[in-house]
């Protein structure tokens, strides 16, 4: 069932980006809060993060090809990163590394994402 619901996911996604107009970002913070709802027990927790919450990042990393995208990407992340006063900041930052993932979004309350 949860592959199921992933695969709608992404064919939602992958409409959302076509549909988007030139020189726009075409990433949603809905998109973005659903691709990292997964890995929010990891963040605030501990362990390892699930492979649910790797592919959610991965999934952000396909969003995001354009500066646009990232940048929306990030304003998102860090209004997220808000949202949880216990958000552990070393594993928020670390989490596409530890996804095997290179996103170049940081993960912080205190990212600047104009850079």
């Amino acid at each position: 069932m949860m592959k199921g619901v992933a695969v709608t996911m992404l064919v939602v996604l992958a409409m959302v980006q076509f549909m988007a107009r030139p020189g726009q970002a075409a990433v949603t913070c809905g998109q973005v809060d659903s691709s990292i709802a997964p890995c929010i027990s990891y963040v605030t927790g501990g362990g390892n993060p699930p492979d649910s919450c790797c592919a959610g990042v991965r999934n952000l990393m396909a969003m995001t090809p354009a500066q646009a995208d990232r940048q929306a990407a990030c304003q998102c992340l860090k209004g997220a990163a808000a949202r949880y006063p216990n958000l552990r900041p070393d594993a928020a930052s670390n989490l596409p590394q530890r996804c095997g993932v290179s996103i170049n979004i940081p993960i912080s309350t205190t990212t600047n994402c104009q850079k």
